[in-house]
């Protein structure tokens, strides 16, 4: 048992079932290269402990919105996540902050989504603190080697093939906002 949350959150990411979550993490790192890898870090961090929070509070069922509901705000974090990066003209300080904190609140809702699952795998004799470790240890990998397949195929267009960084920003965040609006109007709850 013990492998099985650090697996559960390596699948969360590293799975063709995780769609929504590449596609938002794919808009995350969409405006940095390869010398930026430490800001991307942090990013998924900061998304990684807002999962965290919200998971842990819906887990504990001391909060709850409708699954349809979250399912369908999943999706809009990318839409907004890639049209932020359309208006993006250049990396700066209050860009990368801003960003910093929507990967947060972007992770509060994303962490909603897979409480029911936890819940449901978690021993009742499991201290929750230690699920939500090993979780989170395995999601946080998997995102790391997301974000490195993202900064070294953005390194090898951008700074290999010379593709202008503008238009490697648009056309990735074109990708994930499509497929991601696509989703939205699939899981529209209403």
């Amino acid at each position: 048992m013990e492998l099985n949350y650090f697996l559960e959150g390596w699948k969360h990411i590293i799975s063709i079932d995780a769609i929504d979550h590449l596609l938002f993490i794919l808009a995350l790192a969409a405006l940095y290269t390869l010398k930026d890898w430490k800001q991307v870090l942090i990013l998924v961090t900061a998304f990684t402990v807002g999962h965290s929070i919200t998971l842990a509070l819906s887990t504990l069922e001391i909060i709850s919105l409708n699954t349809d509901l979250v399912e369908f705000l999943i999706p809009c974090t990318i839409v907004i996540t890639a049209i932020s990066n359309l208006f993006q003209k250049e990396l700066n300080p209050k860009t990368v902050y801003t960003n910093y904190f929507l990967a947060l609140f972007f992770g509060l809702i994303h962490g909603l989504g897979f409480a029911n699952t936890l819940r449901f795998i978690k021993a009742s004799d499991e201290r929750l603190g230690w699920v939500l470790l090993k979780f989170n240890i395995g999601l946080e990998s998997g995102q790391i080697v997301v974000v490195i397949a993202i900064l070294l195929v953005a390194q090898f267009f951008i700074h290999y093939l010379r593709v202008n960084r503008r238009y490697w920003l648009f056309a990735i965040s074109g990708v994930a906002l499509i497929a991601s609006l696509k989703m939205a109007i699939e899981r529209f709850p209403y």
